[in-house]
């Protein structure tokens, strides 16, 4: 298939690389020139969220081309007047060109719009996620939590970390055997540690020692841990 990627960025340059390991023909070109794109079966949209509607106005119009975007916030709504339209946004963290396009490959796609699409998913050997267009805001809520979220996450572990004199990747392997847990027991039984049972005085503990600016986020993870901890025990009948 012949591809034309606008935009440059992590997710344009990721997604060339794995469409052309894939076998399609692939041009990339900056958003300015979009006006000149003629000979391509698909446009694949790789701009921020925020000018993809303009981009795709500037697009020449074809009722047989492919117009799809890549975000997981937007609905299709954002590519008109285009008729043969999609979306297809990667569950994968396309950190640069090489990991970014190394991970394209078996991901998961939230996947609406046009069938056409699914060839281009199907090429990438990836999982398709159909959605409605009320589930995408949680949906795409929920991929930043995962990612970005847990990113946030890990630097409140290196903050407190290095007050012990550690660092984050001292705790790298701990993070990983808990997302294995996760993966094979499921959240509820995964779950370990003092907010899980009940264990006041070592939270109590833990607050002393912390430094102040990362009270409230271990505050609210230990209530979230509560919260998961009772819904187990109501599951569990205990």
């Amino acid at each position: 298939m012949k591809i034309t990627i606008v935009g440059s960025g992590r997710a344009g340059t990721a997604f060339s690389l794995a469409l052309r390991r894939a076998g399609h023909h692939v041009v990339v070109v900056h958003h300015d020139d979009v006006a000149e794109i003629r000979d391509a079966d698909a446009v694949l949209l790789c701009v921020p969220d925020d000018q993809v509607a303009n981009v795709a106005r500037s697009l020449p119009l074809s009722n047989s081309k492919l117009v799809a975007h890549v975000s997981g916030s937007l609905g299709l709504d954002v590519l008109a007047p285009h008729e043969n339209i999609a979306l297809m946004h990667p569950l994968a963290v396309l950190v640069n060109e090489e990991v970014g396009a190394r991970r394209l490959v078996g991901a998961n796609y939230s996947v609406s719009g046009s069938h056409d699409v699914l060839a281009i998913v199907r090429s990438l050997q990836g999982r398709v996620l159909h959605l409605r267009d009320d589930q995408r805001a949680a949906y795409h809520a929920a991929a930043v939590v995962s990612a970005n979220h847990l990113v946030a996450l890990m630097a409140h572990v290196d903050v407190i970390a290095r007050s012990a004199g550690l660092t984050v990747e001292d705790f790298l392997p701990l993070a990983r055997m808990a997302l294995d847990d996760v993966e094979t027991l499921g959240v509820e039984r995964a779950l370990t540690g003092p907010a899980s049972r009940g264990d006041d005085d070592t939270i109590a503990v833990h607050r002393a020692a912390l430094p102040p600016g990362e009270l409230a986020l271990y505050d609210a993870l230990s209530s979230a841990a509560r919260r998961l901890a009772e819904r187990r025990s109501v599951v569990s009948g205990r």
